[in-house]
């Protein structure tokens, strides 16, 4: 007898990255053209050596990180992200405004688990970041989708034509993911004063916040001594210390929506991971340098993606920063083929525009279908060189 499947999580896609790998299963790449995999959103090397020194003596010395720590997250580590926000965003972030979480996804799934209930909506960008669409799809809440421009910046205005008594929340991702654009801060603002007007939360996912090109605070949300009483910021560890299996991220919100927080993790997790948040607390403490160089070496790599487009003029660019590069590809082939495609002609692994987005026949705008994400921060400047001379072959002879 076949057991019953919850019909929400049957019909919610499969993790796109798990996917994409299986598309590499028992393939044979040449010696001379090995798999270049840009398709994840993680660094590929392991936190710096000082980082590990740390976390080795952490582990030989300090009990309290093997054993279950307060839900929100140690207190030490809440605090030093209150200062430092503080500082960085012009604001005034107190500890009790900040919950440690395992890893940005968990500061989301919280987020939505305090804010809507099956048959409640949010609105969601498009192109989307995958694990938000997947969960708002678990969780029976409608994921109301807002197209962007083709600059892929979200519109106030149009968000405004969607919301109804049962929206809950606006979700952003600055920088984007998968489009990499930085949101202006002006956007940002409206945004906030279109959902406190309603009544609804602003979710902001900062998870690639460190690799902003700009200089100095990306926007003034929190300089509004009000903030919490609309906005929900979330953040990764994980991006800046390389602390990807350790899972820490964090979430600034209002007290009495982190005490819903703690509810819900303390079913889930209890605590997030002793040793993961000891050393984002280390890396908080010691990092600064080493972080504002990661921070310059994926720029030189952002630097390396524009030049070589411009030299790709069949190919289009349509956000490029962070991690990520969101372009239009030249094949008249809906973009999920040509990527499984590319992974035989051209030894490149990139994530389709249809796993950020509706396709035409669920009543997409067709951009899905004409897109590709290609995660560069998992290449040197010499892997995007071997990127765009694959690119220019496959273009030149076609798929």
């Amino acid at each position: 007898m076949t057991q019953h499947i919850n019909p929400q999580l049957a019909a919610t896609l499969p993790p796109p990255v798990m996917e994409a790998r299986r598309w590499i299963d028992g393939v044979t790449f040449p010696a001379d053209r090995p798999l270049l995999n840009l398709s994840q959103a993680a660094p590929a090397d392991p936190p710096p050596p000082p980082l590990r020194q740390a976390m080795a003596d952490i582990v030989l010395t300090d009990t309290s990180a093997h054993l279950y720590g307060p839900v929100l997250g140690i207190p030490e580590l809440r605090a030093r992200v209150a200062a430092d926000w503080s500082t960085a965003y012009g604001g005034e972030i107190s500890s009790d405004q900040v919950a440690i979480t395992s890893g940005c996804n968990q500061a989301f799934t919280a987020a939505v688990a305090t804010l809507a209930a099956k048959g409640d909506n949010m609105i969601l960008p498009t192109p989307y970041y995958f694990n938000h669409k997947m969960w708002l799809d678990m969780e029976g809440v409608e994921a109301r989708l807002l197209e962007t421009g083709p600059d892929l910046l979200p519109d106030a205005e149009a968000a405004a034509a969607l919301i109804d008594a049962g929206t809950r929340a606006i979700v952003l991702v600055s920088p984007n993911n998968p489009g990499g654009v930085e949101y202006p801060a002006e956007t940002l603002s409206a945004f906030r004063d279109l959902c406190r007007s309603r009544g609804i939360a602003l979710i902001v996912d900062e998870t690639y916040r460190d690799f902003d090109a700009r200089t100095g605070a990306p926007h003034d949300l929190f300089a509004d001594p009000d903030w919490d009483d609309t906005l929900i910021q979330l953040y990764s560890f994980s991006k800046a210390y390389r602390l990807t299996g350790h899972r820490v991220g964090a979430i600034c919100a209002a007290p009495a929506r982190l005490a819903e927080v703690e509810k819900w993790l303390d079913t889930v997790t209890i605590c997030p991971n002793g040793l993961g948040q000891r050393a984002a607390l280390w890396g908080m403490e010691n990092l600064f340098d080493w972080l504002a160089g990661e921070r310059q070496e994926i720029l030189r790599r952002r630097a390396a993606m524009d030049a070589g487009f411009d030299g790709l003029s069949d190919w289009s660019v349509l956000g490029c920063g962070a991690y990520f590069a969101y372009v239009a590809h030249p094949f008249d082939t809906p973009s999920d083929v040509v990527a499984q495609t590319l992974v035989k002609s051209a030894s490149l692994l990139l994530l389709p525009g249809t796993m950020f987005g509706p396709t035409r026949d669920l009543g997409g705008s067709g951009r899905a279908e004409a897109t590709l994400r290609i995660a560069y921060a998992n290449a040197d400047v010499d892997g995007i060189a071997t990127l765009f001379d694959r690119l220019a072959e496959v273009t030149a002879k076609g798929l």
